[in-house]
């Protein structure tokens, strides 16, 4: 008999799934996706418009497959008469999966978790993989250094980045990026450019998209190494000669309680505790102690993010609006990042920007209150994006922070002194992870 399954997704993991394990699967039927909204503020409306298409479906699917808004799931399950839900998508609390299975079996249809043995693609080239136990744990720094390293060793190095497909998907099937223009060319969103541009900047080449096998193959034939950069805590879609996973003592106890970090944690061969430099000592033992007790078998290795300022310059006492990265402040549940630690080490007078907060941007407050007086640098479309420039220029202060991996000032008209803020991987005991990952290639 064949069963009838809805994806749970958010534009991800969730097309991942589905290309792996159910195009051309004839024990399946895919009668629907469902859209937790990545972008926070779509409407149910704008999210049904959507349509996962032919082209990527397969022959299965002449119409493509409906994508629906998640808060009709018990409705979609009833009249679509859905055997099986499947979850797909990441960084979510175990009380949030708990609830979301919850909803799928009252409706009467049993809640499935696809793990790695079926979703992950074997490469005919080395992958190490960069993951984590939380969305802004320090996979991208981490991962940056390591495309450095063996750039320097004279590899040829290429990073596959987690999907984050918001537009066209049969144009996003494969995207590849060498420059800032190839931003622009693919329309990508302030999240997409706060993974892809400090990468170019290195002179990285990036692939992502959706169909994760056509990218293996274009990857492959320009790269000795890839570089598996994680997104959120998901865990990787390539099978992985080295599996390194960054966890958050800023966040101790998370690894043990959010999905599927804490999956990412068991599978690792090595845990990188990061944040070591700004982090209470008595938190980096807890969080050592939880990986211990979960994988023994992993290699453990300290390091620390370091955060400079691109140009010296006194802001003690000045009026300064912080901007940090979005999906680390909003899902990734933090309420600070590596401006805001600048701010405070320098006795700066952080701002409120959310009296001047426009559209979006201001009900992004109130879905996530613990924000605070830091502001998410998040911009799904240009509408946003505009909203996010005009909240900025709003703000009366001396200068702004800005801690997001992207240049804002690339794509925004913003009329003010702008200091960057930087974060970077190091190790703190020379040689402990770089010995680990070049043995792993030899």
């Amino acid at each position: 008999m064949v069963r009838r399954a809805l994806i749970m997704g958010a534009a991800g993991r969730d097309f991942h799934n589905f290309n792996t394990f159910f195009r051309g699967n004839k024990d399946y039927e895919v009668v629907a996706f469902t859209a937790a909204q990545i972008s926070e503020l779509d409407t149910t409306a704008g999210v049904e418009k959507r349509v996962y298409p032919p082209e990527l479906a397969g022959p299965m699917y002449p119409d493509g497959i409906q994508i629906y808004s998640e808060k009709r799931l018990e409705t979609l399950i009833n009249e679509l008469n859905v055997d099986e839900v499947f979850f797909s998508y990441s960084d979510v609390s175990a009380r949030y999966l708990h609830d979301e299975a919850a909803r799928a079996q009252s409706a009467g249809a049993s809640f499935v978790l696809l793990g790695p043995k079926a979703t992950m693609i074997k490469p005919n080239k080395p992958v190490i993989s960069v993951c984590a136990s939380r969305t802004g744990s320090g996979k991208s720094p981490t991962s940056r250094w390591l495309v450095s390293l063996l750039r320097d060793k004279g590899y040829r190095v290429v990073v596959i980045r987690h999907p984050m497909p918001y537009g066209d998907l049969v144009k996003q099937r494969v995207q590849r990026f060498e420059t800032h223009e190839d931003l622009d060319l693919h329309e990508c969103t302030i999240e997409e450019r706060e993974d892809y541009e400090p990468h170019l900047d290195r002179g990285a080449i990036v692939y992502s998209g959706v169909d994760y096998a056509d990218i293996l193959k274009k990857a492959e034939e320009e790269a000795d190494v890839i570089i598996w950069d994680g997104g959120n805590n998901d865990f990787p879609f390539y099978v992985p000669d080295l599996n390194i996973v960054i966890v958050d003592p800023h966040r101790a106890g998370h690894e043990l309680s959010y999905y599927p970090g804490e999956t990412n944690v068991r599978m690792a061969d090595i845990v990188i505790i990061a944040k070591v430099n700004t982090a209470d000592p008595s938190q980096v033992n807890v969080v050592r102690e939880n990986v211990t007790k979960i994988n023994p078998q992993a290699k453990i290795v300290k390091a620390n993010i370091t955060i400079s300022l691109d140009e010296s310059e006194n802001i003690r006492n000045k009026k300064v609006l912080v901007i940090e990265d979005g999906p680390t402040l909003t899902h990734g549940e933090m309420k600070y990042g590596a401006a805001t630690i600048i701010a405070m080490e320098e006795e700066a007078d952080i701002v409120d920007p959310r009296p001047y907060a426009k559209g979006t941007i201001k009900d992004i407050y109130e879905l996530y209150p613990h924000l605070g007086k830091i502001l998410p640098a998040v911009g799904y479309s240009d509408h946003q994006i505009k909203e996010l420039e005009d909240s900025i220029n709003d703000v009366p202060c001396d200068l702004v922070l800005m801690g997001t991996p992207t240049d804002l000032r690339r794509y925004m008209n913003v009329d003010k002194k702008v200091l960057r803020v930087r974060y970077e991987f190091q190790e703190i005991e020379p040689g402990s992870l770089g010995i680990e990952v070049l043995q792993t290639l030899e």
